[in-house]
C-alpha cells in the first residue's frame, strides 16, 4: 500500500508548487499594474540623471572647514542616500583643502528631492521659547516681544520686532547658529516667530528616529525620537522646570536648521526619553525627516551650487555590448543545454524563462518601492547568474542520469536524484547569497549594484529550482515519451551511458 501512495503524492505536490509559482507571478504583475510600473530604473551610467555641487561652509567657529569634516559629510551624505533605497547614486569630494566641494548625482529625474534631503544640515535642537508671536515685522513695537524673556537684551528685541517670515529667504533656515546663544526664529510655515534661549538637548544626543502616523487623527504623520542616556537627563530637566511656567515659557521649540518645527506646550516632565515631533507632515517629509536625524547632523552648513541634468556616462555602444554579452551567454546556454540534454533540455528552457520573467518584474518592482536602479554593473550581475541558475540545472539532471544507470525507473530516478542534488544546488547558492551580501555592505557605487542583483538573482534561482524545475521533471516522469528512454528525451540508455550489451542465441537441432 506504501508504495502507491507515494506515487500518487509526488506529482500532486510538484501541482501544488507550480500553483504556487503562479501565484508569486500573477502576484508581482498585479503590484506592477497598482505601482505603475512600465519600465526599469535606469542608473547615471544609462539614462543620466541629476547633479548638484555643495559647498561648504563653517556653521560655526567650532566647525570649521576641514578635510575631516568634509570627509565625515560625504558618510552621511551617503548613508541617507542609501537610505532611499538602491539608487546607484554617487557621493564623492572634489577639489583639495578647504577649498573642496561635495558632488551628489542622482539618477533619473526625482534627483532634486534627494539632493534636498542629503543636503540638509539636520542641526535638531531643543531650546524653550522665550517670546511668542505672529510672523509679520512690527517695526513700531520692540518692548512686548522682550518682556516674557525678562533676560532677552533689546537688541534681541529689535531684531524680533523686525523679522517677517512671509520673506521667503527668511524661511529657508541655515542651522548656523549657536546652540549657547539666544536665537530669533520662523515657523517652518512663516506663520509664527519665536524668540528661543539655549538649546538644551541637541541632535547628537538622539539615538534613533523612526516615522509614524496616527490613525486617530486622521494619519496625521510625525517623527518619533529616542535620546541616549545625556539626551534622556536633558529632556527630562527642560520638560520639567517648564511644566509650571505661563505661556509661553512653557513651551519647548523644536528647531531644525534654524526653522521651528513645532513648539508644544509641556504638561508634565518626561523624563522616558522619548519624544515625538509633529507639523503637519506628509508621509514622505515625516520619512525623509527621520533618515536626515537617523544619521546624524552635517559637520558643516552647504551653499548649494546649481543643480544641473548630466548625461549618461556610459554610450549606446557600450550599453549594447553588455546587453549582447547577455544575450549570447544566455544562447549558448539553451543551445547547449538542446544539444547535450535534448528533450530534458526544454525544461532548461522553460526554467531560464521562469527566472527571466521573475526577475524583470521585481525589477519593476523594487525600482518603485525601494528606488532600485538597474546599472551596466547590475547587468553583469544578472549574467553571472545566468552560469549560477544553469549550474543547478545541470547538477539535478546530471544526479538523475546516475540514479538510472543503476538501474532505477525514471520516476525512482527523480525523486532520489533530487535529495542528492538539493543539498549541492542549496550549498552552491548558499555562497553566491554569502558573497553578494559581503560585497553589498563592504563596498561601494556600481559594485554594491553588482552584489545586489546577483544576490537578488540567486535567491530566484532557488525559488524556480525548487518550485519549478523539480516538479516539471517529476511530472514528465509519467510521460512515456521521457520514462521509456526515447532517444530524444535525454534520458536514452546512450544518452544516460548505460552499456547495453547483446547477449547471443544458440539454436540447437
Amino acid at each position: 500500500m506504501s508504495t502507491p501512495n507515494k506515487t500518487v503524492k509526488s506529482p500532486a505536490r510538484s501541482g501544488r508548487s507550480l500553483v504556487i509559482l503562479t501565484v508569486i507571478l500573477l502576484g508581482l504583475i498585479v503590484t506592477t499594474f497598482i505601482q505603475g510600473a512600465s519600465s526599469v530604473r535606469l542608473g547615471l551610467d544609462l539614462r543620466g540623471g541629476t547633479s548638484v555641487t555643495l559647498q561648504p561652509r563653517a556653521s560655526n567657529d567650532a566647525n570649521k572647514i576641514t578635510s575631516e569634516a568634509i570627509d565625515q559629510a560625504v558618510t552621511i551624505i551617503r548613508q541617507r542616500v542609501n537610505s532611499l533605497g538602491v539608487a546607484e547614486s554617487e557621493v564623492t569630494a572634489q577639489g583639495s583643502g578647504t577649498n573642496r566641494q561635495i558632488v551628489i548625482s542622482v539618477p533619473g529625474d526625482s534627483g532634486r528631492r534627494v539632493v534636498d534631503l542629503v543636503g540638509q544640515t539636520a542641526e535638531l535642537r531643543f531650546r524653550q521659547v522665550l517670546a511668542e508671536t505672529a510672523g509679520v515685522a512690527s517695526p513700531t513695537d520692540t518692548s512686548t516681544a522682550a518682556t516674557p524673556a525678562g533676560g532677552v537684551n533689546d537688541d534681541i528685541g529689535n531684531r524680533f520686532a523686525a523679522l517677517d517670515c512671509s520673506i521667503a529667504a527668511n524661511l529657508e533656515g541655515t542651522g548656523a547658529d549657536s546652540p549657547t546663544d539666544t536665537i530669533i526664529a520662523c515657523s517652518r510655515d512663516g506663520g509664527t516667530k519665536y524668540i528661543l534661549g539655549p538649546a538644551e538637548v541637541l541632535g547628537q544626543q538622539v539615538s534613533s528616529a523612526e516615522a509614524g502616523y496616527d490613525p486617530s487623527q486622521g494619519l496625521a504623520w510625525y517623527v518619533s525620537l529616542a535620546f541616549d542616556g545625556d539626551g534622556t537627563k536633558a529632556f527630562g530637566a527642560i520638560t520639567s522646570r517648564v511644566t509650571t511656567l505661563e505661556s509661553p515659557l512653557n513651551q519647548v521649540a523644536i528647531v531644525l536648521d534654524g526653522l521651528v518645527v513645532s513648539a508644544p506646550r509641556i504638561n508634565e516632565a518626561i523624563p522616558s526619553g522619548n519624544a515625538q515631533i509633529t507639523g503637519s507632515f506628509s508621509q514622505l517629509e515625516a520619512q525623509d525627516l527621520a533618515n536626515v536625524l537617523k544619521y546624524g547632523a552635517l559637520p558643516l552648513a552647504f551653499d548649494r551650487g546649481e543643480v544641473q541634468q548630466v548625461s549618461p556616462t556610459l554610450g549606446a555602444d557600450q550599453l549594447n555590448a553588455g546587453l549582447l554579452a547577455g544575450f549570447l551567454g544566455l544562447g549558448l546556454v539553451v543551445i547547449y543545454s538542446l544539444l547535450y540534454y535534448r528533450g530534458l533540455g526544454l525544461v532548461t528552457v522553460g526554467s531560464l524563462a521562469i527566472a527571466g520573467a521573475l526577475v524583470y518584474l521585481l525589477f519593476l518592482v523594487l525600482g518603485a518601492t525601494i528606488g532600485f536602479t538597474l546599472t551596466l554593473a547590475g547587468i553583469a550581475g544578472a549574467i553571472v547568474a545566468i552560469g549560477v541558475t544553469a549550474d543547478s540545472f545541470i547538477v539535478f539532471f546530471e544526479r538523475i542520469r546516475d540514479e538510472a544507470r543503476e538501474g532505477r525507473s525514471l520516476r525512482s530516478a527523480v525523486d532520489s536524484g533530487w535529495l542528492k542534488a538539493r543539498h549541492t544546488i542549496l550549498v552552491a547558492d548558499a555562497v553566491s547569497l554569502i558573497a553578494a551580501v559581503l560585497l553589498y555592505f563592504f563596498a561601494v557605487g556600481g559594485v554594491r549594484g553588482f552584489a545586489f542583483t546577483l544576490g537578488l538573482t540567486t535567491l530566484v534561482d532557488l525559488v524556480v529550482v525548487f518550485l519549478f524545475t523539480k516538479p516539471i521533471v517529476t511530472i514528465l516522469a509519467g510521460v512515456k515519451f521521457f520514462s521509456s528512454g526515447h532517444r530524444l528525451s535525454g534520458l536514452s540508455p546512450k544518452s544516460i551511458g548505460m552499456k547495453i550489451t547483446k547477449t547471443a542465441t544458440t539454436l540447437e537441432a
